[in-house]
């Protein structure tokens, strides 16, 4: 809009040589915005409402303005938030810059990126002490890693899902007359007991109606909470559902103290085992006495931190090992005490998968542990720094909670982009999750992008067709092969080639 303004701008005569200079200057930074799909946004939105794709992209377009040569860009995720339709205008511009003279460095899991690429290393096997081995590299047709296998689509595995025919007549969730600010009065159906994909170009509208009304209208309904949901006429079906869950990308805890092990529950345990050894039945070692946040059995000098803040004046605080514990968090006499040879700080210095098998008698521990290992995240520390992790694992470690505890009651759970920061073998991972989930008798509902989860989904909600202005209609909503067949959908475009490969 501002670029159309700016094409029909009138000046004095006078004025015209001055201003006509800064118009097409600013014309030219408005295009790199298009030009990397930002087209959407509106010029006054605040910079901490942007996701972490879209400021990106900004200081993309930033850099596309510059016009620099010899100068080497690395980029991480640039595709996060990205709908598949625009896949191509990032490509053309991380394109034009490695044509300027450039050498660009982008770290993706996004297929059609992957593919434009003109060199592709691989890395693995695995995560964590099974990763740090270049796999493969090469031209991405040419690879012969497992990532190799996957572009030239040799290694897809059926999709995860959509077996739930029992589930057709369980109900839904309607919600009636959505107006907050681009949506059009529209009424979205969510099916209850199985996974629904609400996807569309970003600025569509998505976050305001699973955000601003949905989650709002739940949080009133279940948690008495006082935030105002966005404009709609009503939202039907609650009363089928007794608890929701949002598992969104906000971390887990941010200082050190927070871990996955203290997240997930598996530290209680560890520590009513430890408490139970007959070192700590003779010294009278309760289960507190394991315990980083309690005084007695941690490091004082560090407060079971295993780290030490220094405050740094016009620079972000620093953190170096507590020089007391060397980073263990416990004190000598808690350390004597020992499980298998291990004490409460080496358990915590454990991955999760090391830690699986360590654990393997004890049945409660061992279902935590388990989860966490079938999402994917097997290469965590149990006592690692929660303020360390990243959205997507924060968000995995929070749907492994909710997997591994015993049956609950009807559960609507509200994931947004789950699967950022996840290599497609670890989103088959997440879709077997789901499937868990909704052959349960649950109700997941997941705000995507990304193609095989779309293609997975019982339910495909779709708005669009674009985002801001352009957003806001309600373009299909039914099975993914009905999106795909719809014209005019530009998730139905790209969604064709992934029910192919499927």
């Amino acid at each position: 809009d501002a670029a159309e303004w700016l094409d029909g701008f009138q000046a004095d005569e006078a004025k015209l040589e001055v201003c006509e200079r800064i118009v097409n200057d600013v014309k030219a930074r408005l295009s790199f915005l298009t030009e990397v799909g930002l087209d959407y946004l509106s010029l006054d939105r605040a910079s901490g409402t942007l996701s972490g794709g879209e400021a990106q992209r900004i200081r993309l377009a930033t850099q596309l303005g510059a016009g620099l040569s010899g100068v080497v860009y690395v980029l991480d995720e640039p595709s996060i938030g990205l709908h598949a339709a625009d896949t191509g205008r990032l490509i053309g511009a991380l394109t034009r810059l490695r044509d300027l003279g450039n050498t660009v460095v982008v770290v993706e899991h996004d297929e059609e990126i992957i593919r434009a690429a003109d060199h592709v290393i691989d890395m693995g096997p695995g995560a964590g002490a099974e990763g740090g081995t270049v796999l493969a590299q090469g031209e991405p047709a040419r690879i012969t890693s497992a990532t190799g296998e996957w572009l030239r689509g040799e290694s897809i595995q059926a999709a995860a899902g959509r077996s739930r025919a029992a589930a057709l007549d369980a109900g839904a969730i309607v919600i009636r007359g959505a107006q907050e600010h681009n949506l059009r009065g529209i009424d979205v159906e969510i099916p209850l007991g199985r996974l629904v994909c609400l996807c569309g170009p970003s600025g569509s509208g998505k976050s305001t109606l699973v955000d601003g009304i949905l989650r709002r209208v739940l949080a009133r309904r279940f948690h008495g909470a006082g935030d105002a949901p966005g404009k709609h006429r009503s939202v039907d079906g609650l009363e089928q559902i007794e608890k929701f869950v949002v598992a969104d990308q906000s971390p887990i805890g941010r200082s050190p103290r927070s871990n996955p092990a203290t997240f997930s529950g598996a530290f209680d345990l560890i520590r009513g085992l430890f408490a139970q050894l007959p070192v700590s039945k003779q010294r009278g070692y309760g289960r507190g006495r394991f315990s980083f946040n309690a005084a007695g059995g941690r490091c004082e000098r560090c407060q079971g931190n295993g780290r030490l803040k220094i405050e740094m004046h016009f620079l972000p605080d620093a953190w170096v090992a507590c020089p007391a514990c060397g980073g263990r968090r416990f004190n000598r006499e808690t350390l004597e005490a020992t499980y298998k040879g291990r004490s409460v700080a080496d358990v915590l210095d454990m991955q999760v998968d090391e830690a699986l098998a360590f654990f393997r008698p004890i049945p409660k521990l061992f279902r935590i542990l388990s989860t966490l290992d079938e999402l994917g995240l097997g290469y965590l520390k149990l006592g690692q720094a929660a303020n360390t992790l990243s959205g997507g694992e924060a968000q995995r470690l929070k749907l492994a909670v909710e997997l591994s505890r015993p049956q609950a009651p009807h559960t609507l759970y509200l994931f947004d982009e789950p699967t950022t920061g996840l290599h497609f073998g670890d989103v088959e991972k997440l879709l077997a999750a789901f499937a868990r989930l909704a052959d349960a008798g649950h109700s997941v509902l997941v705000v995507e992008h990304h193609l095989e989860v779309i293609a997975a989904a019982d339910w495909v909600i779709e708005l669009g067709p674009g985002g801001g202005e352009d957003g806001g209609n309600l373009v299909v909503q039914g099975s993914p092969e009905r999106v795909a067949g719809t014209s005019g959908s530009p998730t139905g475009e790209a969604l064709k080639r992934a029910l192919q490969r499927s």
